[in-house]
């Protein structure tokens, strides 16, 4: 969590920035960092105490795109954003049993092996809404690791305040 939430990776589209064309990966520390006063790493910590002192999950959502890249794929419905939303919101996400996780390769993050709600699980797994709209496994696999280069490089301006534990949580690229 603290490392994702340190990265604060978003992406610029069109409609919200002016002059994008297309998406955009940008980062932004702890989603704020133009009004940040400490190193990402000390608000990381204060949630983590939080998460730790009251219990609570978090859960990466991806409403962006999915299905392959810009002009392939889709941007994420916001029916399933809002399914997704209200899957945490209930409990159905905490409930899932740990056999119903699986690690998305890479990135090192948990995705559900099966359909949350009415959810379709290739929209929790991004390898499988690729592949479901005709996109070959190496054009993913390339942009999984573009991806991951982007969040390694950005992560370099943090890391030498942050933890061995953090800063082992990032993407591994082979």
């Amino acid at each position: 969590v603290m490392y994702h939430f340190i990265s604060g990776y978003t992406a610029k589209v069109a409609g919200t920035e002016e002059g994008v064309k297309e998406p955009e990966a940008t980062f932004s520390a702890c989603f704020g960092a133009p009004f940040l006063v400490w190193h990402p790493f000390v608000y990381a910590e204060m949630l983590a105490a939080k998460l730790d002192k009251y219990g609570a999950s978090a859960y990466l959502v991806n409403t962006g795109w999915v299905g392959g890249p810009y002009g392939t794929g889709n941007r994420c419905s916001l029916k399933y954003t809002r399914q997704l939303i209200d899957a945490i919101h209930d409990g159905t996400l905490a409930s899932l049993p740990d056999s119903e996780w699986e690690e998305m390769p890479v990135f090192g993050l948990l995705m559900p092996k099966n359909a949350v709600k009415d959810v379709p699980k290739e929209i929790l797994r991004p390898h499988e809404a690729w592949k479901q709209a005709g996109q070959p496994e190496e054009a993913f696999q390339k942009t999984a690791s573009n991806l991951a280069g982007l969040f390694q490089k950005n992560f370099t301006d943090f890391a030498d305040k942050c933890s061995p534990a953090v800063r082992a949580a990032g993407p591994k690229v082979a």
